[in-house]
């Protein structure tokens, strides 16, 4: 693709979301554009558009946008929404908002950062509310829906140690080798990963609705590097 394709950003301040900032210096072919509620500390050299408004003005600010494609990485924890019903009113509710918007919009690619185990029917409550979001988005019916179900996620996360979830980090790697045949599914994964595949699953073609969990998320990953090098290849041609 010759034009530079618009990518909407929406979770800019998780792990998954600094890690797309952090790559920007790296996308020529990308005009990266962000919408958050606060400011965001931006590394040096980064390459990006952020609106700053409140969540009622998101939608509307959504369709102006008109983006090509969106990367929904919103997400937070108990400890930080207060409650379950917090939670969901991030992890479900905004994300629809979202979603709503974007179709309206006419956004060709929607990419959803899920998680691995995602089923509405769950009895965990975090796995019950991520699956309930990835059923309600496919009732959407968007241009192109790419669901990333990815596992633990390695990376270190600003201003949010999580003792538990950096042990597990320390461990995964170990873990991940006795994870074999339908298991692969729960192998930990890099940020930088998963950032690689979002970006690569915003600029796909097909349209459709697609679930992604570890091996196809990493092959994404693969091809979506292998072409910035071709093009960087390219440039210097």
């Amino acid at each position: 693709m010759s034009e530079r394709l618009r990518v909407l950003l929406v979770g800019a301040t998780g792990l998954i979301g600094r890690t797309i900032i952090a790559r920007s210096p790296e996308l020529p072919h990308v005009i990266l554009q962000g919408l958050a509620r606060r400011e965001i500390a931006f590394p040096p050299g980064t390459r990006m558009e952020l609106v700053l408004a409140e969540r009622g003005e998101w939608p509307g600010i959504i369709e102006q946008l008109a983006p090509d494609a969106v990367i929904c990485a919103l997400g937070t924890t108990h400890r930080k929404a207060g409650s379950q019903e917090g939670v969901r009113e991030v992890d479900h509710d905004l994300v629809l908002e979202v979603a709503q918007a974007a179709k309206k919009a006419e956004v060709r690619n929607f990419v959803q950062i899920s998680s691995v185990g995602a089923d509405a029917f769950s009895r965990n409550s975090y796995l019950k509310v991520k699956g309930e979001t990835e059923r309600d988005l496919r009732a959407l019916r968007l241009k192109r829906l790419d669901i990333m179900r990815p596992g633990l996620l390695r990376g270190r996360r600003q201003n949010d140690l999580r003792p538990v979830e950096m042990a597990g980090q320390v461990l995964a790697p170990l873990a991940d080798m006795l994870l074999v045949g339908g298991r692969t599914k729960y192998r930990s994964i890099r940020a930088y990963d998963v950032a690689s595949a979002a970006l690569g699953f915003a600029t796909a073609k097909a349209a459709g609705q697609f679930i992604h969990e570890h091996d196809a998320i990493m092959r994404m990953a693969r091809e979506f590097e292998r072409g910035l090098a071709a093009k960087a290849e390219a440039d210097v041609g």
